[in-house]
């Protein structure tokens, strides 16, 4: 089946939107100490920023889902890109703390209606394979930001310059989205293709997913269920088929979802694995030239090469958990995740805990998308939804509340207590995933 450019194009587009969704977070770690030492504010005060940017995006990723039909995702998609644009070049302009944490409150506005756009409409356009890619390209933006305000930092421009230059990229893509509006509205509103036949070497009926008709589902769909039709190949376009529609069923009352003690381990499971991720990633920075004694240049790029791995462990063990399964995947991942952990908490040379970040990035990288794959093998298809939900916005809570506070706590402390509250965090994180496991939903029907 041939690919029409329209579709082609747009893909590119998205992969590029997310690629530009990372590059503010990873801009931020490497930034912050100089941001902090000229507004002269400690090293704890991140907090406010990173509370202030998941309230824009909590908010703004409900609000999209009842402004998307209305505006279209091409105009929804451009105008958030340009809020975005405007919230760092407020970043690169502003004179004091309060400022920023008003222009992280925008952006948080127009990331999280960019993230909930675009996956809204891929999850009718793109298949399971791009739109894993497509969260991949996440990494891949939070990678090249380091490296932009490494660059920025090294040549004496400021930190202020590394936000300018993202903030031109971002108006670029605004541009974009804004030439294509028509695009996207012919290939927005549509029911949602069919999921394909898994037919990967070692895979397992267990393994295969579903969408639930009439309305686009998670990245892949709960796990758990069977799924019919075909992808084209090229696009990840449907290419007809149908949906099993008795297997989401109805009627279960949102009490009976909540007393599941699974939903509340799976949300402990995704706030703590966000924090660890966020944490170090903001924080690493800060060790390896203050604790381990690294040039900045030298920290800067291992920081990008923390990133880097989340975006190779991304895509290469998205394809090695077709093989071996989401379970053996999810279970060595967390291991990995307390090695990498520990090795950032020795009193070791300087290597050794840039090994460690790069190891524990490599191993986080499936955990969020295989922790909402296997949604329903947990609490039930009938209740994986509405998890899949809560689950999300644990994250969001996690990503600023444990940073936040573990900033505070390295601001009183030392930088060196980074590593050992990751491995804290990484045991936790398997203990929680150990007892969200132990199902106690009743089997699905049928």
């Amino acid at each position: 089946m041939s690919v029409a450019p329209p579709r082609t194009s747009l893909l590119l587009l998205a992969y590029l939107a997310f690629v530009s969704l990372g590059l503010p977070d990873g801009l931020l770690g490497v930034g912050w100490p100089s941001i902090s030492a000229e507004f002269g504010v400690p090293t704890g005060a991140v907090g406010l920023v990173l509370t202030a940017g998941t309230i824009g995006y909590l908010t703004s990723s409900v609000l999209a889902g009842f402004t998307l039909a209305r505006l279209g995702v091409g105009r929804l998609l451009a105008g958030s890109t340009l809020l975005a644009s405007l919230a760092l070049t407020g970043y690169a302009s502003a004179p004091a703390l309060t400022v920023l944490i008003g222009c992280a409150l925008v952006l948080g506005l127009g990331s999280g209606a960019i993230d909930s756009g675009l996956n809204a409409y891929a999850a009718g356009a793109f298949g399971p394979r791009h739109m894993n890619w497509m969260h991949a390209f996440f990494g891949l933006g939070v990678a090249i930001g380091p490296l932009v305000m490494t660059a920025m930092l090294s040549t004496g421009a400021g930190w202020r310059w590394g936000y300018a230059v993202t903030a031109a990229a971002q108006l670029a893509l605004a541009t974009a989205f804004a030439l294509t509006v028509g695009a996207w509205r012919d290939r927005a509103g549509g029911p949602p293709p069919s999921a394909p036949v898994d037919r990967t070497v070692g895979a397992r009926p267990d393994d295969t997913v579903v969408a639930p008709a009439g309305r686009p589902g998670p990245v892949d769909g709960p796990a758990g269920a069977k799924r019919v039709g075909s992808v084209d190949d090229a696009t990840g376009a449907g290419r007809g088929g149908s949906v099993d529609d008795a297997a989401v069923p109805a009627g279960v009352r949102i009490g009976e979802t909540l007393r599941l003690p699974a939903v509340w381990f799976g949300a402990l499971a995704f706030a703590v694995y966000v924090a660890i991720e966020v944490s170090a990633g903001l924080y690493a920075f800060l060790l390896l030239t203050e604790g381990r004694g690294l040039p900045d240049a030298v920290a800067g790029l291992s920081v990008s090469g923390y990133w880097g791995s989340l975006f190779v462990g991304r895509v290469v063990q998205g394809l090695v958990a077709e093989r071996l399964g989401t379970t053996r995947v999810l279970r060595g991942s967390l291991l990995g995740m307390a090695v990498g952990a520990a090795l950032i908490a020795l009193p070791a040379p300087g290597w050794v805990t840039v090994l460690g970040l790069v190891v524990l990035g490599f191993a986080a990288a499936p955990v969020f998308p295989l922790l909402t794959l296997s949604t329903a093998e947990r609490v039930g298809r009938e209740h994986a939804d509405r998890v899949i939900g809560v689950q999300i916005g644990a994250a969001g809570i996690g990503a600023a509340l444990i940073p936040a506070g573990l900033g505070v706590l390295l601001g009183d402390t030392s930088v060196r207590l980074l590593g050992p509250v990751l491995t804290v965090l990484a045991v936790a994180l398997l203990v929680a995933h150990a007892a969200a496991a132990r199902r106690t939903a009743a089997p699905p029907a049928g």
